[in-house]
């Protein structure tokens, strides 16, 4: 929930952050829905309207992706694929099994992140940066 103690210490409406299995609908025919552990939108992607029951028809501005034992690492690749085909621009993986993450970016690029390194919201949440050491506590 770091990122929601982040928007209330800046004062900042930047968006909304949703927990607890947030579903999005990432294309149809097929239909596509996802639902991300974490997942962050902005005051833009909100103003279609209040976020309602059911599926949520925009994407996130940000989708985390909590990797946990039964996770397959070639499941989890397709899932930031379909969140960054989906127009999803930023795409966290945290890993607490290796204590590492990586951040995928609508240009393609990856990011590795080591566990005493930061994930950096830019440019999503620009200045947010989660210490990976703050999740681990005392391991």
């Amino acid at each position: 929930m770091a990122i929601g103690v982040y928007l209330r210490s800046t004062n900042a409406v930047a968006g909304r952050v949703l927990v607890g299995d947030p579903g999005f609908w990432l294309a149809h025919d097929p239909d596509t829905v996802r639902a991300p552990d974490l997942a962050f939108l902005s005051q833009e992607r909100l103003k279609g309207g209040p976020i309602s029951e059911g599926f949520l028809k925009s994407v996130p501005d940000l989708a985390v992706e909590i990797r946990s034992p039964n996770d397959r690492a070639g499941a989890l690749l397709q899932k930031v694929g379909e969140w960054l085909d989906a127009g999803t621009p930023l795409v966290w993986v945290i890993d607490p099994i290796r204590t590492c993450a990586q951040a995928y970016h609508a240009d393609g690029s990856v990011t590795l992140v080591g566990a005493n390194e930061a994930l950096h919201g830019a440019p999503v949440l620009p200045g947010f940066v989660l210490p990976l050491a703050s999740l681990w506590g005392d391991r």
